[in-house]
């Protein structure tokens, strides 16, 4: 028998007590082994970001590349969150994990009151207390969105002297004779835009709020806000182009092709004007335009009416845009070369 063994107690309850204490001695062991794991893998998907955005062959696709490691953060996160062990002591939790963000100031706040059950002292069985103050938690909650039907109720009057029935006005709806409110339709078109979600899952979504809405509903509402934004798209790229520094850069996008069983190739050029770096005082903003191709014509046309620097990449469809139209006059735009694309060259 070796001598470990033979310090060992005799009652069954310092045994249970020595087995307790190193189960959790081991489940912290494995706490940070799983910590340390996790650690790793979140340094080496940040180790491969910053080796593709150092040495890569575009930005484009540096920017795929980081949507999918992040990703991969985000399962290897979630993993780590749902093999989380119980919490342990105060001091130890304070030492491993970093202090948590306070959560934002300028959210509503809502008071959740819990009281104190009638209860009896547990230690001297009393039952007469004294209020001894509160103790203050915050969780960061969420309340979905929500639909709601608004009545417009016109309320109407009579000239008593010829009986003239006089209406109250009601604000312009966004679509005439149309049921959707202008924040349906701001929603709508948002989250088909900007978070990249189609009608029909949208159709979807709202069908769990009892709410049917069909895909060719909504697609005749986005064809009718168009109409209805038009001004707003040309005022856009009036205020763009009023400004003497332009970025110019053009994007493939697959656009769809019906009949062919697969999407083909369009062209989305982006113009921005933000001169806030040279304190610029005009508001930043950024024109848009779609063309099926990429010939130099559309930057041409886009442009003709400006005078300033462009600052752009090396694309040959700019080049005839830095020609002065006419012999001995300075060209109408100055060109301002793209050192990233230098240095991928």
């Amino acid at each position: 028998m070796s001598q470990a063994v033979a310090d060992l107690p005799e009652d069954v309850e310092s045994l249970r007590a020595i087995v307790a204490a190193q189960a959790a001695q081991l489940a912290e062991a494995d706490r940070r082994l799983h910590t340390r794991d996790t650690l790793i893998e979140k340094l080496k998907a940040q180790l491969a970001l910053l080796r593709r955005a150092r040495f890569g062959a575009s930005s484009e696709k540096v920017e795929r590349q980081i949507e999918q490691l992040e990703l991969a953060l985000e399962d290897i996160e979630a993993a780590a969150g749902e093999t989380a062990p119980p919490a342990v002591a105060k001091a130890e939790t304070e030492k491993s994990k970093p202090a948590r963000q306070p959560l934002p100031d300028h959210l509503p706040r809502f008071e959740e009151i819990h009281e104190v059950e009638d209860c009896a002292c547990p230690t001297c069985g009393g039952r007469d207390f004294l209020k001894a103050g509160s103790i203050v938690s915050e969780v960061l909650d969420y309340i979905p969105a929500s639909f709601r039907v608004v009545s417009h109720v016109r309320r109407k009057i009579v000239c008593k002297g010829c009986d003239t029935e006089i209406k109250a006005a009601t604000p312009s709806p966004p679509i005439e004779r149309g049921k959707p409110g202008a924040g349906l339709l701001a929603h709508v078109l948002v989250s088909k835009y900007c978070d990249h979600l189609p009608l029909y899952r949208q159709s979807d979504i709202y069908a769990r709020e009892n709410v049917d809405l069909s895909r060719s509903t909504m697609a005749d509402w986005v064809g009718q806000v168009s109409a209805l934004l038009a001004p707003l798209v040309d005022a856009l790229r009036a205020h763009v182009f009023a400004g003497d520094r332009l970025h110019g850069d053009d994007t493939p996008v697959p656009v769809l092709d019906p009949g062919r069983g697969r999407t083909k190739e369009g062209r989305l050029w982006v113009y921005v004007r933000d001169g806030r770096l040279w304190r610029d005082q005009a508001p930043p903003a950024v024109a848009y335009f779609y063309s099926p191709d990429r010939k130099g014509e559309h930057p041409q046309k886009h442009l003709e009416n400006f005078r300033g620097v462009l600052h752009a990449d090396g694309y040959a469809g700019f080049r005839h845009l830095y020609e002065p139209q006419k012999l001995g006059e300075a060209p109408p735009i100055l060109e301002a070369a793209c050192m990233a694309h230098v240095r991928r060259k």
